[in-house]
């Protein structure tokens, strides 16, 4: 990719170089960063995130119109600056890959990126089924044993997991979440013939440990994704089956009101994650226990504009709300597991 990003005719003159790359979330800077590099670095990065990440940086790659000179330069100089701030550089861990990475590069530059990362040489059956929209996951493991439905739901990121979970009718929705919170570990000729019966479909190869997998939390994950629509008819099935189970996945539950549980700096370093629109979306359904939080977490002239907007914005659908809420908890759930916040809800664990 000889020139990815051209220059615009004319670039705004910025007094700090850095105040446009910050003023943009990261998957936008991410996005700008990947193409401003050629095909071979951009796959090497590429490889070491998982599906739903190289989804939304490549989402984001194919919105890209009229970057400019200026705001190239100003992510460049963003991820330096971070560099050096840090210790060591890492990046993070779907089924859209494909057309959005096309759409960004064209389709002949996109195929040999395309089979750089989906054919990296480490990929399971289990592991290509993350490449898939739900529905096809849904349609590939619709007639296996319920206990294979249930380890390839509990492996799966528990987004994807709940979306897979909407394409089975009730009863099976409900044997399959129940046997996901009853599954511990997975022995490895069990995971064996599991990698096989998929890679008659897909390439990989297997692992031989044993695998840890489902589990009480894992259920909990998985339900904090469901359609609230399903929601709560399958937490009131689980109830009649085992009401204390029902009461656990409750406690590990975390839902958008309990980031009024989130320690002062986590919810500030959540915000810097999440863009204005998103934001504004979702505290117009917010408890106002959630809005004072993140308010008190801005600056004066932030949170004054923040409630600007939200009485500017009007009436807004449940379901768009619902969606805000969800893309701030999947930023919320990714920073919890590396570390960079500590989640409060009512599964969280008490600090003394």
């Amino acid at each position: 990719m000889s020139n990815p990003v051209p220059a615009a005719a004319t670039d705004p003159v910025v007094s700090n170089p850095l105040e446009v790359a910050t003023k943009m979330g990261g998957v936008q800077r991410s996005a700008i960063f990947l193409m401003s590099l050629g095909e071979a670095d951009a796959a090497e990065v590429l490889k070491h995130m998982g599906p739903k990440e190289v989804q939304r940086v490549g989402a984001a790659m194919a919105q890209m119109e009229n970057i400019n000179r200026s705001q190239v330069d100003s992510v460049l100089r963003f991820f330096i600056e971070t560099a050096r701030n840090e210790t060591g550089l890492g990046v993070g861990v779907d089924g859209y890959i494909r057309n959005m990475l096309t759409q960004a590069l064209g389709e002949d530059k996109a195929s040999g990126l395309i089979d750089r990362i989906l054919l990296g040489g480490n990929t399971t059956g289990l592991d290509t089924l993350k490449w898939m929209e739900p529905r096809a996951v849904a349609d590939v493991i619709r007639y296996e044993h319920p206990q294979i439905q249930a380890i390839v739901v509990a492996y799966l990121d528990s987004d994807q997991a709940a979306e897979i979970l909407g394409y089975f009718d009730p009863k099976v929705r409900l044997d399959i979440l129940l046997r996901v919170a009853g599954l511990t570990t997975v022995q490895p000729a069990a995971l064996q013939e599991l990698n096989n019966i998929l890679e008659r479909q897909f390439s990989g190869r297997s692992g031989s440990q044993t695998t840890t997998m489902g589990g009480v939390k894992v259920a909990a994950d998985i339900m904090n994704f469901v359609d609230s629509s399903i929601e709560g008819q399958l937490m009131d099935a689980i109830k009649e089956v085992d009401e204390d189970l029902c009461t656990q996945i409750e406690d590990l539950m975390f839902v958008f009101d309990n980031l009024a549980d989130v320690d002062d700096r986590g919810v500030q370093a959540l915000l810097r994650e999440v863009s204005s629109d998103v934001l504004i979306l979702a505290l117009k359904g917010a408890d106002e226990k959630v809005k004072d939080k993140i308010f008190k977490n801005m600056s004066k002239r932030a949170s004054e504009l923040l409630m600007d907007d939200l009485e500017a914005k009007g009436p807004v659908r449940i379901s768009e709300v619902e969606t805000a809420q969800k893309e701030i908890l999947t930023i919320a759930r990714r920073m919890a597991e590396s570390g960079e916040i500590v989640l409060g809800g009512k599964g969280g664990e008490e600090m003394v």
